[in-house]
């Protein structure tokens, strides 16, 4: 499945699509988020598509100074563990890369132990916690990988 799986950069009609099926991807996402993500001024969003054109994960990643922060990486739930978010990740360290940005940033959920796996096979490193910072709940933990 992976092979057939495609990147693009995300377009206002992938927004609409996304938040008919956002619940299909993940609890923690709203429309409005999705919305307010996909207009913010420093973020950019990429799709990955299967061979019906069907969006199969998502991810946004921001632009401020020196570095590029990932906002999310979420795959689809019955599609995950298929390299979709390896898929993606590896665009936006690309990105990254192309930018020639000094390092690349992201919070997980310190409970989302696939993800914290993901991201150390990549060299991310463990930097910092941020309290209660999902749902003034969950911690998140920082992540960050030098690019230089």
């Amino acid at each position: 499945m992976q092979n057939n799986i495609k990147i693009y950069n995300m377009q206002k009609e992938d927004v609409l699509s996304l938040k008919e099926n956002i619940l299909e991807f993940d609890d923690f996402w709203t429309e409005k988020m999705l919305e307010d993500e996909y207009n913010n001024d420093i973020s950019y969003g990429f799709v990955t598509k299967d061979d019906m054109n069907n969006i199969v994960g998502f991810a946004f990643l921001w632009e401020p100074p020196y570095e590029i922060h990932i906002s999310n990486i979420v795959v689809k739930k019955d599609m995950r563990n298929n390299k979709i978010g390896s898929r993606l990740l590896e665009k936006l360290i690309e990105i990254a890369r192309q930018k020639k940005k000094d390092e690349i940033t992201l919070e997980v959920n310190i409970n989302n132990i696939y993800a914290i796996k993901l991201y150390e096979k990549y060299n991310f490193e463990k930097v910092g916690i941020r309290k209660k910072y999902y749902n003034n709940i969950d911690d998140a933990l920082i992540m960050t990988k030098k690019l230089i």
